[in-house]
């Protein structure tokens, strides 16, 4: 297991390598997914009681510093 920040961790083997937190079988992307849908910080940790508030902020971090990233399209097959 790969540490990405302090919280979100990615393993090869969890959730098909996808960006988690804790080493949980929690993605980003199900946090996300909720932010977007709106529910609330309260409702997104009853649901998944063994997360913390600080899981939920460092999914946005997260998010955030992927998106600040410098990305370039290049052709690669004709």
């Amino acid at each position: 297991m790969e540490y990405l920040t302090e919280r979100i961790t990615l393993d090869a083997d969890l959730c098909n390598g996808k960006p988690t937190i804790r080493g949980q079988r929690i993605t980003v992307q199900t946090i996300l997914e909720f932010v977007r849908a709106g529910e609330s910080t309260e409702e997104i940790l009853y649901q998944y009681p063994s997360l913390e508030e600080e899981d939920i902020k460092a999914c946005l971090d997260f998010a955030i510093a992927m998106v600040g990233n410098t990305f370039s399209i290049r052709k690669i097959a004709s």
